[in-house]
């Protein structure tokens, strides 16, 4: 069973048991193959508006915004047949694979964890040295990927306060969207949260003047925006598939 989507064993990096690790280039995106839905930060809303629909979820603590990539269970089509990704831009979470931050319950204390099942993390020399051989120290490449996901999880501070700020407003509600296939008519994604277009104009000025000084505004409008992909989710499934889709 997958952890955290599309981490199959995570386990914390440490220098003692991963001395003599390297990472080598991942050759596709396989292991995303059964993520029909991903995170995204507020950093990146602009470029995964693009492309994608973002939608709210419910998580433990709280509302998230994520990138539909597919409508059933089990189904990403943005992974090509061949692993390839099919779009230009790349979700964050799903470029930190295989590297991730461990937390403690406090979210005061993070850990560097890698999954472990992942073939290209190898102790034959294949690909970016972890560690150096020679001195223990951490190499330029693992700097790097600290460097990104602490990115990574700053924006994820700047998103939960976005997310918070949707509900203190009151701004989502319940949505679903009908994406009909000629073999199947019935073809709807739901389970997710919207911002309602009707509760957003109905805000008095000094509410929208604070989203707008806060940049949730901006954000709100690249969400509703992204909507429009969901149409284009529908031809890339059909297209898939070999089929026209439903009007």
């Amino acid at each position: 069973m997958k952890q955290m989507l599309i981490y199959d064993g995570v386990t914390p990096l440490a220098k003692d048991k991963h001395l003599n690790y390297s990472i080598k280039p991942i050759p596709g995106y396989d292991f995303a193959r059964g993520t029909n839905s991903v995170p995204v930060m507020a950093g990146e809303f602009a470029l995964v508006a693009m492309y994608y629909a973002i939608v709210f979820g419910q998580a433990n603590d709280g509302v998230i915004p994520a990138a539909v990539l597919g409508v059933r269970d089990n189904e990403n089509i943005f992974v090509n047949p061949d692993g390839s990704w099919a779009a230009a831009y790349i979700p964050a979470f799903i470029r930190r694979y295989p590297f991730v931050f461990g937390t403690d319950d406090k979210n005061t204390t993070f850990t560097l964890m890698v999954d472990v099942s992942c073939t290209a993390f190898n102790n034959a020399g294949e690909g970016e040295r972890l560690f150096d051989g020679i001195t223990g120290e951490q190499t330029p490449f693992l700097t790097g990927v600290l460097d990104f996901l602490s990115e990574y999880q700053g924006q994820s501070v700047i998103t939960q306060t976005f997310c918070k700020t949707l509900s203190d407003f009151g701004l989502l509600e319940p949505a679903e969207a009908h994406l009909p296939l000629p073999n199947d008519p019935e073809r709807r994604l739901n389970g997710f949260l919207m911002v309602s277009r009707d509760k957003l104009r109905a805000l008095p000025a000094k509410k929208l003047a604070e989203l707008n000084a806060s940049g949730a505004l901006e954000l709100i409008y690249l969400h509703l925006f992204s909507l429009m992909n969901l149409n284009r989710l529908q031809q890339r499934i059909a297209g898939a598939a070999g089929l026209t889709s439903a009007a």
